[in-house]
């Protein structure tokens, strides 16, 4: 029972973890190579911690058998950071960025307009922003017409099924690596359904 409740939180971590760790990520003016974030916040040290616990929880002995265990679960859970963790759009926990009050778009962007868009990092990669989710945000923003929203609500929607599915392919291939055991886990931990 006390692993049950112990897999229980530590699956609820990890979904709040993933999608909340780009909110942790370095800024770019941040310290060259990466270093702790704010308050100290180290994402690789966070990111191996969980491993550690990933590892124990499956009682995987073998260095080898967990090198391609760990391989997959990294890529679900990137996979499922890039549709937006549980749920949230591909758009973030706490939702669209927006510009602060008072302070023009075409301004704000001035400044950057031919700068590459920056993805945003967490502990397992950069999250690539979605451009179907920020097109519709601004559409959304500038009162397009409802032809105009339905048509960057449809490429969005088709975005996201896209992202969906290389989730479970992700999830797939670290089920094929899995005792049944593990497998059960996993989906007690939440990576797997």
């Amino acid at each position: 029972m006390k692993r049950i409740i112990k897999s229980t939180l530590l699956a609820g971590a990890l979904l709040l973890i993933s999608g909340t760790a780009s909110l942790w990520a370095q800024p770019a003016g941040g310290p060259p190579g990466g270093g702790p974030g704010p308050g100290n916040f180290d994402p690789a040290q966070m990111q191996q911690r969980m491993m550690d616990r990933f590892r124990e929880q499956l009682d995987v002995k073998s260095d080898d058998e967990w090198k391609l265990i760990q391989t997959r679960i990294e890529k679900v859970m990137a996979a499922r950071r890039e549709t937006g963790g549980m749920g949230m759009g591909g758009m973030g926990m706490m939702g669209p960025r927006r510009q602060p009050q008072g302070q023009d778009t075409a301004a704000a962007a001035a400044p950057n307009a031919n700068a590459p868009r920056r993805q945003r990092g967490g502990m397992f990669g950069p999250q690539t922003p979605n451009p179907d989710a920020e097109a519709l945000q601004k559409t959304i923003e500038a009162k397009g017409t409802k032809e105009e929203v339905k048509a960057r609500l449809d490429a969005y929607r088709a975005s996201m099924k896209a992202r969906e599915a290389t989730l479970e392919k992700a999830q797939t291939d670290l089920q094929t690596v899995l005792s049944v055991s593990q497998e059960a886990q996993c989906v007690l931990m939440g990576l797997l359904k």
